[in-house]
């Protein structure tokens, strides 16, 4: 299944549904919910730069995607009071194309690049001197005759947002002064997310209905407020457009999505480690050739949450079905095999040490007991 497709997927499905997404982002970091840390940390760096009339520091973002990098981003930029430059890692070709976004900033602007882990190496060489002296060496002429030049820069803030910030290559990301990085949301910030994003486009909800929405929105904004759209739309076709929490529910049960906001490719996935790999341990490559996925698509899309539930462990040997995610499947009717993991037939580190911390001598000899 691609990730797109996903109504609980964190990726935007539909240019219409673009306009309304930008028209549910907070405007202020008053009006942004959740990550408290992160706004305080940005409130005071915001703050000291508009009083020093300086350019702020550089900021990194990083988390899961969905979360709100973006919308910071944009916030950051109005807090200043200052234009906002959008563009991607993957966008940025050559070093030319930095440079010349480089050269067309006006003093304290923000330059935003999403997925910053994607830079080109020669693209990072001309962002270092930029971020760091506010100059970039351009090389004029070739062969013998070539010489550099250095242009001067307007001081600017880059504002990087990754969800791969190990990717990162370590010169760039010592060169940001605030690093932060951004948590699932908690049930009670995203049911003021759902209540604040309903009033925005006029939808009459009531409590147990925002309950059942925050409860499957998989901790991030960006999928609660999809669910909104898509129950909205449920309501006004099968009721009278306000949303109950039966309603919710049945919109829910439409899209088969269960009481843990996990959909068919989430259960599917935890399907397999459990009937097919005896709940594991099993290998990514060999969970992606029974699935018919990526490798990266299931570590990038699928893992994350199912990590932050507790229903999968990352062990050495592989992933590993917790007695959670088993749960879960027998009270959704699927037939549960015995693991093997209890059948552990290598002997362990520590067998045959003895309380003091000794090995013992039949075991040290390699004997047999």
């Amino acid at each position: 299944m691609v990730e797109e497709a996903r109504v609980v997927g964190p990726a935007a499905q539909a240019v219409e549904e673009a306009v309304v997404e930008t028209s549910l982002r907070p405007r202020s970091l008053a009006e942004y919910i959740g990550q408290a840390q992160v706004k305080q940390n940005l409130s005071i760096l915001l703050d000291a730069a508009r009083k020093r009339g300086e350019a702020a520091d550089h900021v990194l973002l990083h988390g899961p995607p969905g979360l709100g990098k973006t919308t910071l981003a944009i916030i950051i930029a109005r807090e200043l009071g200052v234009n906002i430059h959008t563009s991607s890692g993957p966008a940025i070709e050559r070093a030319g194309d930095l440079a010349a976004i480089l050269t067309n900033i006006e003093e304290r602007d923000i330059l935003f690049i999403d997925e910053i882990h994607r830079l080109n190496h020669s693209v990072e060489e001309i962002l270092y001197p930029a971020m760091e002296d506010y100059a970039i060496d351009v090389m004029i002429g070739k062969g013998p005759s070539a010489r550099s030049l250095r242009l001067s820069l307007k001081p600017f803030t880059v504002v990087g947002a990754t969800t791969r910030v190990g990717r990162i290559s370590s010169p760039l990301r010592d060169r940001f002064g605030a690093v932060h990085r951004l948590e699932y949301y908690d049930r009670a910030d995203l049911a003021t997310i759902v209540r604040r994003s309903a009033g925005i486009l006029g939808v009459e909800i009531d409590a147990a209905a925002i309950d059942e929405l925050a409860r499957r929105g998989r901790g991030t904004p960006r999928i609660v407020n999809r669910l909104l759209k898509r129950v909205r739309d449920y309501a006004e076709v099968k009721g009278d457009g306000r949303i109950t929490g039966r309603e919710a529910e049945s919109a829910m049960q439409a899209m088969d999505i269960d009481d843990e906001g996990l959909d068919t490719t989430d259960r599917r996935l935890l399907a397999a480690i459990v009937q097919k790999f005896a709940s594991g341990p099993v290998g990514g490559a060999a969970l992606a050739a029974v699935l018919g996925e990526e490798v990266e698509t299931i570590e990038d899309v699928y893992e994350p949450f199912l990590l932050q539930l507790g229903f999968l462990d990352r062990t050495p040997q592989g992933r590993v079905a917790t007695d959670r995610a088993r749960d879960h499947l027998a009270r959704l009717g699927y037939e549960i095999p015995p693991p093997r993991r209890g059948d552990r037939q290598d002997p362990g580190l520590w067998d045959g040490v003895t309380s003091d911390g000794r090995l013992a001598v039949g075991d040290a000899l390699g004997e047999a007991p």
